[in-house]
């Protein structure tokens, strides 16, 4: 038995989770003290305590600058809000009406039979009946989905409430500046971290007050909870991604390269609606999309010990082992952002991207030490897990390693995305240098950047597969995919910090502060590009192994064998899966095309028909645009949604499990590359004219300043990586997490009345 008792472990999680909400919510205090607000008196300094650096503000009205920025503040967050309820609606139908289709399919397998039945993998016990496990399936299902739209929700209100903040922040200083948007990051991601685990937590006692011993159903039914939080991820990811790049896209093409102002000009009639798309994109998507990799692979890991020896005799703390990690996790997180924001103070530019590279490695570091802490007193020194039919010995130092080696690939990930997206590295500073020759050579460098940035990640995967599969078959690859995300907390509080400083620049811009302020808050924007790459890295690199070990899940509950690639069924399925991401962001990229077309003309009208809107004389009709976004969104995200949740139905109902199980390996590992080198060489776009922007060096120097033929192909790259890097890339992800954790909860459908077709011929 392990050393941690039930009573123990029943203490520590929930404390740990209430610890991460407290830690969110004293960072959101100290973030609070910074004051926005339209009633202050021209005297009081807004506030603050220290005077505002010398010759910052030169012929600049301090107390208007911050009525502006109050002003401006309050039209993100009213666009972005308005944004997220009204696709809450659409959401809000979809849950009801993908809950009782969970509920009818699960519920017919055994013709909605009440009574209780020989277990699954335990025929000598009895289990609670199939008509339970739908009900409860769907009810995990419901309470991940209003999770992750939470998560998400939370996330963007955190962001609108700080990205003024972190602006007037930056008239004391860059150090300031940093503090102010990373601790509203930490928020962000001590708030996500720490529910999710609360509710899962609560939600596993819950289900037990019925199920009793009944560990099989009770756990089988739990992965609705997974299920529920990609559902809306995926939503989020694509309708968030839309939006925030047809405004992008529009603002660019238009505001920069026809009429050569500024980004974030407040003239363009696209700049509100392009900083909206950043919260409702970039934040309440990752948000969503960073749970539901939380919320699978922990249910991935549940669903597999529940048949092993853990389930088999009731060992409660070695069960829950997925969920101490977690709980390790946030009090790791909570010291590794002590050494952000108070251990080491940001006095130049060139120590913000140090600052936040350390926060990945100290947590990486403090992470291992808390795995082998957990795996000896949560595990006992022996035990049995199921591999596909049969028992494998395992001892508990077997399971640190699985979740260390997926803890330190997805540093590799992190840091190799970091070097290939960076611009103080040679990748960027070679597309940079591309620009000079024209937009297509811009082109050319970058795609094969982003194909080249693929390699040494795959191999970090391929390598955390080979050793946790070999150590602890499935169940040590779902912990390893678990090890990765372990340090979400921080993950996400850098991830969060780069748009939070991104909208920070735009209203400095809007604000009319000077040039040295919006040069500090454009360095905190370049570094968060960086960061943001390596957010959607870790969130693609932790999607492979999640998918994988749901994939096992999945095989071993639909009673597959073996999957041969050599018969016919399983192959269609492989090469039809492996078309899917191509399909999928073939729509996300052309949905951004055509709303982005859109927005071209409707800048391109403003600035031709209202008189004085070049010249600044006369405001611009922010609404319209918002508007062009908001629909188009809502209108495409459909769509491509729709392929992804039908998929394994239709696959699954008519084909059987076989093809589905092809389908789901083919999904895999096509989507994974397509993902990381779409992500990446958006991002290396983005940074290589901010590289041009900033002028650091001699050598970027050279191929400005801004407006320059060099620059306008720079900014042709940015455009084209912007659909890549923020729709298309970030979401494929979850297209793979999706499909797998759907077919996992649909497998005892599948597995009684799936392959119709090869029934009827």
């Amino acid at each position: 038995m392990a050393l941690m008792g039930e009573t123990i472990t029943q203490i520590v999680i929930p404390v740990a989770a209430l610890v991460g909400i407290a830690f969110a919510l004293w960072q959101w205090f100290l973030v609070s003290m910074v004051k926005v607000s339209n009633d202050v008196s021209p005297d009081s300094n807004n506030g603050y305590t220290e005077r505002l650096l010398e010759d910052e503000e030169e012929n600049v009205d301090g107390h208007a600058v911050v009525i502006k920025c109050a002003e401006i503040q309050n039209a993100i967050s009213l666009g972005a809000t308005s944004f997220l309820f009204t696709e809450y609606k659409y959401l809000g139908i979809f849950m009801a009406i993908f809950g009782a289709i969970i509920f009818i399919f699960l519920g017919s397998v055994k013709g909605f039979n009440t009574q209780s039945e020989p277990c699954i993998y335990s025929k000598d016990k009895l289990c609670k009946p199939a008509l339970a496990n739908a009900l409860f399936s769907t009810i995990a299902f419901l309470l991940g989905a209003l999770t992750s739209v939470l998560s998400g929700f939370l996330g963007m209100k955190i962001a609108t409430y700080a990205n003024a903040r972190t602006t007037l922040e930056a008239r004391k200083g860059i150090g300031k500046a940093f503090i102010t948007a990373f601790r509203s990051g930490a928020v962000m991601g001590f708030l996500l971290a720490a529910s999710g685990l609360l509710v899962l937590y609560i939600s596993i006692n819950l289900f037990g007050i019925y199920y009793g011993d009944d560990w099989e159903g009770l756990y089988e039914s739990i992965t609705g909870y997974g299920l529920g939080g990609s559902s809306m991820a995926l939503f989020g990811r694509v309708g968030g991604g839309i939006y925030t790049k047809a405004a992008d896209v529009g603002a660019d093409l238009v505001g920069k390269v026809e009429r050569n102002i500024p980004e974030d000009d407040p003239r363009n009639p696209a700049v509100i609606a392009d900083n909206v798309g950043d919260n409702v994109g970039d934040i309440a998507g990752m948000g969503s999309d960073l749970f539901g990799s939380y919320a699978e692979s922990s249910c991935a890991a549940l669903f597999v010990a529940s048949i092993s020896s853990f389930g088999i005799n009731h060992d409660f703390s070695a069960m829950t082992y997925p969920l101490i990690i977690s709980s390790m996790g946030i009090v790791v997180c909570l010291l590794t952002t002590l050494f952000a924001t108070d251990f080491f103070e940001i006095k130049t530019v060139d120590q913000i991207e140090p600052s936040l590279k350390r926060q990945l490695l100290i947590s990486t570091i403090l992470m291992t030490v808390g795995i082998a802490i957990v795996s000896y007193i949560a595990l006992p020194s022996n035990f049995t897990l199921y591999d596909f039919g049969v028992e494998k010995p395992v001892k508990n130092w077997h399971l640190f390693f699985c979740v260390a080696i997926g803890l330190w690939a997805g540093l590799i990930i992190g840091y190799t995305t970091e070097y290939y997206t960076s611009n103080a590295y040679s990748p960027v500073q070679d597309v940079a240098d591309s620009c000079r020759t024209g937009a297509a050579t811009n082109v050319i460098f970058g795609l094969a950047l982003g194909y080249k940035s693929v390699i040494i990640p795959i191999f970090a995967i391929a390598v955390a597969i080979y050793v946790s599969f070999s150590l602890a078959a499935i169940y040590g690859i779902s912990v390893a995919a678990l090890g990765m995300l372990s340090t979400i907390a921080t993950g996400l509080a850098i991830d969060a910090y780069g748009p939070i400083s991104d909208n920070a620049g735009g209203i400095a811009e809007m604000a009319g502060m000077s040039h040295k302020i919006r040069e500090r808050t454009d360095a905190l924007d370049a570094a968060g590009n960086t960061t943001a790459a390596i957010g959607k890295g870790f969130a693609i690199g932790s999607a492979a192994l999640v998918s994988l070990a749901l994939f096992g899940a999945f095989v071993s509950r639909a009673g597959i064998k073996t999957v041969d690639v050599l018969t016919p069924k399983v192959f269609i399925g492989l090469i039809v899966g492996a078309m899917l991401p191509y399909w999928f962001s073939a729509m996300t990229m052309k949905s951004v095309g055509s709303a982005a077309l859109k927005m071209v003309e409707e800048v391109r009208r403003q600035f031709n028909t209202i008189p004085g809107l070049m010249e600044g004389r006369a405001k611009p009709d922010y609404a319209t645009c918002v508007k062009i976004s908001t629909d188009a969104s809502l209108k495409e995200m459909i769509p491509p949604g729709a392929l992804v949740i039908l998929t394994p139905l239709i696959a699954g109902t008519f084909f059987g499990v076989e093809t589905l199980a092809g389908v789901l390996a083919g999904s895999l590992v096509s989507g994974v590359q397509v993902a990381i080198s779409a992500s990446n060489t958006g991002g290396a776009w983005d940074n290589a004219k901010k590289y041009i922007e900033a002028g650091a060096s001699e050598h970027a120097r050279s191929l400005g300043p801004k407006g320059s033929d060099c620059h306008k192909a720079a900014v042709i790259g940015d455009t084209i990586g912007d659909p890549l890097k923020d729709t298309s890339g970030p979401s494929l992800n979850i297209l793979i997490k999706l499909m797998a954790v759907e077919s996992l909860v649909f497998a005892p459908f599948f597995a009684t009345h799936g392959g119709l077709l090869f029934k009827w011929f």
